[in-house]
């Protein structure tokens, strides 16, 4: 058995003890956690417009952390995601990257002290990003991210089994039903591209934009939209 089956063999046998949980998305987070031996894990899936579509993390702590990367549109899954490639920030203390602004002190705040996101990609198929949280800054080293690479692929093939039955560019209702603000978003999205005649991104970045003017978030601003409280004009 060559090196690269046998880490397969182990690591698809490890996260077996966790099948029944990890048949959900938050259990698949869980047993990312129990498998790679980090403080926390999330799941990004992103729709058509690579736009966040659902979130999924192994507890509480981690929710507010991805509430935020969801409103700026920027952070370790998105960045994943967008390059189809790893992303690491190894001490969110002295080092935090520029471009996740509150992210970074949210991370800090929730005892994160390093982050690697790996993209969920299978072929043409991109489906989002699994964030790994560690308590401790440094790279995850060699062995384990290799396992980390081999948790992300395991989790893709399970996704794209859920995904088999969905339309072309959307979440699966299975993977979606635990997410209603994410659907509000996406339907305040879709009046705002409307409004102003513009493509499904621009009409993202002008939800995030007017809540950060308001000091507000994106899921309160697209009930607004959604309830005609908040118009776009062009």
């Amino acid at each position: 058995m060559s090196a690269v089956s046998d880490r397969w063999s182990r690591v698809v046998t490890a996260l077996a003890v966790y099948e029944d949980a990890a048949l959900t998305p938050e259990g698949m987070c869980a047993a990312a956690v129990a498998v790679l031996r980090v403080a926390g894990a999330s799941i990004v899936l992103a729709d058509s417009d690579d736009q966040p579509a659902a979130t999924y993390t192994s507890g509480p702590a981690f929710e507010r952390v991805e509430e935020i990367q969801y409103g700026l549109g920027a952070g370790p899954a998105i960045d994943a995601h967008a390059r189809g490639a790893p992303v690491a920030a190894m001490d969110l203390r002295h080092d935090p990257p520029a471009g996740w602004g509150e992210l970074s002190g949210a991370l800090r705040r929730s005892g994160v002290a390093a982050v690697c996101a790996y993209p969920l990609v299978l072929g043409a198929a991109r489906l989002g990003a699994l964030t790994l949280y560690c308590s401790q800054p440094g790279p995850l080293g060699p062995e384990r991210n290799a396992d980390a690479l081999v948790v992300a692929a395991v989790v893709t093939r399970a996704l794209l089994a859920v995904q088999a039955g969905a339309d072309d560019g959307m979440v699966a209702s299975e993977l979606a039903d635990g997410e209603p603000d994410h659907a509000v978003v996406h339907q305040a999205t879709g009046m705002v591209s409307a409004q102003l005649d513009v493509g499904v991104g621009e009409a993202m970045a002008r939800l995030r934009t007017r809540a950060r003017s308001d000091g507000s978030n994106v899921r309160t601003v697209a009930a607004a939209v959604v309830d005609r409280r908040i118009r776009f004009d062009r």
